[in-house]
């Protein structure tokens, strides 16, 4: 019977371990599968006759082929590789966007310009005029466009999130679920339950997929938290997280975990790793700089456009009509601004108006009340702007804006609120104007020296030093009208002195001295005349206000010499504001103050961003590539351990089927051996 024990423990061994071996193959394509191995102990052995006979064996335990440090690296690089890949993804589409030459924001600035290069060779021809339109049309256009498609951009970041956040609160309710499940079964037997084991790393493999996460083991239970320190698992209970409108800026998704007891914890700035933390840190270093990158150039070239054909008179011998729409409208004004959801019921909102467009930043602004009319302000990127007071007059400008209280209702200590002064520039920027004739392509002052000059004195076209109100209104209409009753203004030059330098009077309409002066003979001197305003009647207009203008005299002008300054009232074939206008191709006009080294034109500024998200697309594909294969390295590390292999399979089919043979020739031994005895009896 001994004989037979023995025979039937290694049937039952090898019969077991084929059907490891056969699970095994069978699960070869299971993703997250472990291969199998069984281990055997030896029966007791009995005394006979003096010495000790083992009775057999017995399969111990069918156990799992797995690596901690091995399965903890496959998991850390799964987590980065999504994440790389998930910004990788994004950030290329919106470098196809602005790179492309025909989504791009480059054509459309090239083809602009040439449209005012045109026009001003011939500031009379007014189809030429027309063509700029069309072309300031276009321009504006594209600039909505492309925050159209980047905005949109956020709206599927917004709905991603939602997704990934059910997929991630369906994962961690799956791993509490198999924790409870593998506690069970361990607590019923000595053995661990392997595919209950595969199943729990494979979750907690697609939770890293979607967040970084680490699963930490204690007594076989996996606690999951994300990699600040947050818990999703513990133990049989998972936390819960959703997508929600975040608190300062409800255009934008942010992650919450939801911990029980109604108590939300904001994970938007603390999530790393996984398609959710990709998409995040995209969000914030990629998105939403292009957008304010974006607007800021929009901006920049409809305030410095409109601003420059307000120096100069259009066909009608007015001055020039803005091109683009106002930036600071009372609608452009409130959508710069918006309160947190905490703040106190009924509060109001911040006024938001560009002072300086060439000094405005790419940041956003988080704008803390610590009274009712005290605040502070930090830059997005960590920068203190400083501590104010609402009641300060004027209000401060800050990066090239100022805050006022919109008055639709009180300030509370501890409201918050978050500024974007570009971010909605490229989509409110439109082309106003639509009479070619308005556009003011002419100098509003003109030179003209003396008929009966002798000498050889030269000077340069008189220029308006104080910029004329683009918005129109009355302090415009009395600048023109201060202009034309105030002038011919009369320069007249005295004798020549031994010292090289000559004297020179400056009369008004009136003939009232208004200014003297010297120049050296031989050079350029530059001089800046001031002129009382007048009214039609001649008189000098209450309050007294003045206005000024540039000229450079150079050579050598007789005695008695002189030059008059006019408005410029006929000067339809005039090119010179067009000129100034051209030169905003190369002039640096957009970020003076941004900590960049120096101002640039509109168009490099364009160059800039494209270049900006450029590289950084670039460097999002490098990598990519190098969590890639960092990620198949781990992978294939851990499968080298773990995997099945179906030749070791095979060979193991063999070497037990043979197993299973021999002990089946042990109980035919018995049985033959059982059946002499029977028969010698």
């Amino acid at each position: 019977m001994s004989l037979l024990n023995i025979g039937m423990s290694g049937l039952n061994a090898a019969q077991g371990s084929l059907s490891v071996v056969s699970n095994n193959i069978a699960n070869v394509n299971t993703s997250g599968y472990s291969r199998q191995q069984t281990t055997q102990n030896a029966g007791a052995s009995n005394p006979f006759d003096g010495v000790y006979i083992g009775s057999g064996t017995t399969l111990a335990d069918v156990r799992r082929v797995y690596n901690d440090f091995l399965d903890a690296a496959y998991q850390n690089s799964t987590s980065l590789n999504s994440d790389a890949k998930a910004y990788s993804d994004q950030v290329s589409a919106v470098d196809k966007t602005l790179s492309d030459k025909t989504t791009g924001m480059s054509s459309v600035l090239s083809a602009f310009f040439a449209a005012v290069q045109t026009a001003a060779a011939t500031p009379s021809d007014v189809s030429a005029r027309q063509v700029l339109l069309t072309s300031a049309q276009t321009l504006s256009n594209r600039f909505n466009s492309i925050s159209t498609q980047l905005n949109q951009q956020k709206d599927t970041i917004n709905g991603q999130l939602k997704t990934m956040s059910d997929q991630v609160n369906q994962l961690t309710a799956s791993i509490a679920s198999l924790n409870k499940q593998i506690t069970q079964a361990q607590g019923s037997s000595n053995t661990s339950p392997a595919s209950l084991l595969d199943a729990r790393t494979e979750a907690v493999r697609s939770l890293n997929e979607l967040v970084g996460v680490t699963a930490s083991e204690k007594n076989g239970v996996f606690s999951v938290s994300t990699g600040t320190g947050q818990s999703l698992v513990l133990g049989d209970q998972s936390n819960t997280i959703s997508a929600v409108p975040s608190k300062s800026d409800g255009s934008l998704n942010t992650i919450q975990l939801n911990v029980g007891g109604g108590t939300a914890v904001d994970l938007g700035n603390v999530l790393t790793g996984g398609s959710i933390g990709g998409l995040l840190r995209y969000r914030s270093d990629a998105l939403m700089p292009a957008i304010n990158d974006l607007g800021r150039i929009a901006i920049a070239t409809a305030d410095t456009v409109n601003s420059q054909l307000g120096q100069g008179l259009d066909l009608n011998g007015d001055f020039g009509s803005s091109l683009f729409n106002d930036i600071n409208s009372a609608a452009a004004i409130a959508q710069r601004s918006q309160g947190s959801a905490s703040n106190s019921t009924g509060a109001g909102n911040l006024n938001v108006t560009i002072k300086d467009t060439s000094k405005l930043s790419t940041y956003d602004y988080k704008v803390t009340f610590t009274s009712a009319s005290q605040y502070t302000v930090q830059r997005s990127d960590g920068k203190a702007m400083g501590a104010f007071d609402t009641a300060t007059t004027p209000p401060p400008v800050m990066d090239g804006f100022s805050l006022t209280l919109d008055g639709n209702g009180p300030i509370a200590a501890g409201d918050s609120f978050k500024v974007s002064p570009t971010a909605n520039g490229a989509s409110s920027i439109g082309t106003d104007l639509t009479d070619a004739n308005k556009l003011g392509f002419a100098g509003p002052l003109l030179g003209e020296s003396g008929k009966s000059n002798q000498g050889t004195g030269t000077f340069t076209p008189p220029t308006l030093t104080l910029p004329i109100d683009i918005h129109g209104g009355a302090d415009t209409a009395q600048l023109r009208a201060g202009i034309e009753n105030s002038m011919p203004v009369k320069m007249v030059f005295g004798k020549p002195a031994a010292d090289g330098t000559q004297t020179y009077t400056i009369s008004d309409a009136q003939g009232a001295s208004i200014g003297t002066g010297s120049i050296v003979r031989g050079q350029s001197n530059n001089i800046s005349i001031s002129v009382p305003m007048r009214d039609a009647s001649g008189a000098l207009v209450s309050p007294a206000k003045s206005f000024s203008f540039d000229t450079a005299v150079g050579g050598s002008p007789a005695a008695d010499d002189s030059t008059s300054f006019s408005f410029n009232a006929s000067g339809v074939s005039d090119n010179r504001n067009a000129q100034q206008l051209l030169n905003l191709q190369t002039k640096a006009t957009v970020g003076l103050a941004d900590g960049s080294g120096g101002g640039v034109s509109l168009v490099s500024a364009n160059s800039r961003l494209v270049s900006t998200v450029g590289a950084k697309a670039a460097a999002a594909i490098t990598d990519t590539t190098a969590t890639n294969a960092v990620l198949t390295a781990n992978k294939t590390a851990r499968n080298s351990v773990s995997q099945v292999n179906l030749d070791e399979e095979a060979s193991n089919m063999i070497r037990f089927q043979q197993y299973y043979t021999a002990s089946s020739q042990i109980i035919k031994a018995a049985q033959e051996t059982f059946s002499t005895l029977i028969n010698s009896l």
